[in-house]
């Protein structure tokens, strides 16, 4: 005979354990937060060098869906064309505009860089957040297209500084790597779990573990309905007078970056060259090579001496190891 009354306690018990799971779930996305981490000013410092008068006006290009992509040109002196263009990619919070330096140094050496402001950064979209999970690709498309169109011989390098290093190393295993020269990463950020992560160092990012890892659950669950809600902080300056961004959505977060350092590596058509300053706050320089070459043989690591993380884009020193980058000469 049947037992009726078991099967509705097995059916009690499974709702039961849904409540719960979907309790903890939703404690853990409601308060699964953190304060942000304390202004870092080995982040922020160094850009008090850099002379910001002379920067270039912004300009803007539409994005697929219409969104204007704010960006910025550093042209190689006229009236020659230039050889190579590099689209540079800025750091997380930053825009394009803390590249200047780098810029205006490039530039000297007959080199034009564009630098747009990432989508969900200074005047690209809204800050901190996009709109769903490829539109960092699509949007470099369009830009990438854009500078193609502004220099149909020239040959085009991707750059990209910390943060940005790891989008640019992502996007250098797209489709859209087909279409560069070479893939040129300063300081880039491998991933959280990198082995180039410095254990202990200079905290710029405080992830907001507990929400972040009831999103993956919802997720895989397929459901996305919270992905715009913040899940990374920064430690950026009292009154954010450089105006930065000072939180990531969990969309922009998981976009912004590279989430397989070594799968992207392997899948990237085109030459890669990786550069770091001897004394980065936030990464081992002397891991980058092991850790690369193990994956990559072929890809030269440059340890540039005496210089910190954001050095490696404010600091002239760092100059002439870029530029041999770009030119493939490193």
């Amino acid at each position: 005979m049947p037992r009726p009354h078991r099967g509705r306690r097995v059916i009690l018990v499974l709702a039961g354990i849904l409540i719960v799971v979907v309790a903890v779930l939703a404690g853990m996305i409601a308060f699964g937060t953190a304060d942000p981490p304390p202004y870092l000013a080995s982040v922020g410092e160094p850009f008090r060098k850099v002379d910001f008068r002379d920067l270039p006006p912004a300009e803007t290009t539409p994005a697929r869906d219409g969104t204007p992509i704010a960006f910025r040109v550093w042209a190689a002196p006229a009236p020659a064309a230039p050889e190579r263009v590099v689209v540079a990619i800025h750091g997380s919070s930053a825009t394009g505009a803390s590249l200047h330096a780098l810029g205006k140094a490039l530039q000297a050496e007959g080199l034009t860089m564009y630098a747009p402001d990432t989508r969900g950064h200074g005047g690209t979209g809204r800050r901190g957040n996009i709109n769903y999970a490829g539109q960092l690709d699509d949007d470099l498309a369009d830009f990438i297209a854009l500078v193609r169109k502004r220099h149909p011989a020239a040959r085009l390098v991707l750059m990209g500084f910390s943060s940005g290093g790891g989008f640019a190393l992502h996007s250098a295993a797209m489709p859209l790597g087909r279409a560069l020269e070479r893939t040129v990463l300063l300081s880039p950020m491998l991933g959280p779990r990198a082995p180039t992560v410095r254990a202990g160092g200079d905290a710029w990012a405080k992830p907001f573990l507990p929400r972040i890892i009831a999103l993956v659950i919802l997720g895989r669950l397929g459901i996305h309905a919270f992905d715009y809600l913040p899940t990374l902080a920064f430690g950026i300056a009292p009154g954010n007078p450089a105006d930065l961004t000072g939180v990531y959505s969990f969309r922009l977060m998981r976009a912004f970056g590279t989430w397989d350092y070594a799968g992207d590596l392997r899948a990237a058509p085109a030459p890669i060259a990786v550069l770091v300053g001897e004394k980065d706050e936030l990464f081992a320089a002397d891991l980058f090579a092991p850790t690369i070459h193990a994956v990559r043989p072929d890809v030269p690591v440059t340890v540039v001496p005496g210089l910190g993380h954001i050095e490696m884009t404010t600091d002239p020193r760092a100059v002439p190891a870029i530029a041999a980058a770009v030119r493939g000469a490193s």
